[in-house]
């Protein structure tokens, strides 16, 4: 799932390299902390917060096989 996210980052922001993935999995929920470039972070929620949606809408179906919830938090 951390690949995935940044697979669909990367091509969006002008700092790849300073893509990071932070996982958190606690008893019914895992949780991945997206961290980005500070110039980056407006590409990466985009207007009205859309693409932070489509891109919440692809990891959530991606996980869906799992018993436990999967979030995703843009820092």
């Amino acid at each position: 799932m951390k690949a995935l996210i940044e697979t669909i980052v990367s091509p969006l922001v002008d700092h790849p390299e300073d893509i990071q993935v932070d996982v958190n999995e606690e008893e019914r929920k895992i949780v991945y902390h997206l961290t980005v470039n500070q110039e980056d972070v407006g590409k990466v929620i985009g207007k009205n917060g859309r693409i932070a949606k489509a891109i919440r809408t692809v990891v959530y179906a991606a996980g869906s096989d799992s018993k436990k919830r999967i979030y995703l938090d843009i820092m």
